[in-house]
């Protein structure tokens, strides 16, 4: 029976993240989903209007024999820009934040070494992603799970924002893919 782990984590829009985790090798689930925010429920129309504090997340399910949580983390510091507050490019407000949700103490240990050595060895800005306990995860709705192989090339956002970063994964990190 496999051991997976999970991981909450926040890099702008949740299809980009989800894009970029479905190819990885050990990946089992890329769920999409809000997390972080003040209000006992979130949805996309609420959590789009900035005012529930809640991120848009996905949580990476793994196989931590296959791949583990450093080398998840160095890919989420590759494939979005952690040091720019309530954004992600053109995609701007709380929701977009760059954070990680821990689920445990040793998590919560591996994240802030990683943003503490990994993260700059990627970024000359400082870094400002989030780490905080997973409070609660919500499942974003169904239409936006899965938004990348469904639609792909067929929306402009995801031709100009997701397809470089999915690029991106695949030369940087072509070792690590399913």
């Amino acid at each position: 029976m496999e051991n997976l782990s999970s991981i909450v984590l926040g890099g702008g829009c949740f299809w980009c993240l989800e894009a970029v985790y479905q190819e990885v090798a050990g990946v089992k689930s890329v769920v999409s989903g809000y997390a972080g925010g003040s209000e006992e429920t979130a949805n996309y129309k609420a959590v789009c209007s900035g005012t529930t504090d809640h991120v848009e997340v996905v949580q990476v399910t793994f196989d931590p024999a296959i791949i583990s949580l450093e080398d998840i983390f160095e890919i989420f510091w590759a494939t979005h820009n952690p040091t720019t507050p309530n954004r992600q490019g053109n995609d701007v407000g709380p929701q977009y934040r760059s954070a990680i949700f821990y689920e445990s103490e040793k998590q919560k240990e591996i994240a802030e070494q990683s943003r503490a050595i990994s993260a700059p060895k990627v970024w000359n800005d400082p870094i400002v992603t989030d780490i905080m306990p997973l409070p609660t995860f919500f499942e974003a709705e169904a239409y936006h799970q899965e938004y990348y192989s469904k639609v792909g090339e067929r929306n402009p956002y995801c031709t100009f924002v997701i397809t470089p970063k999915v690029q991106k994964l695949r030369q940087q990190f072509a070792d690590k893919l399913a």
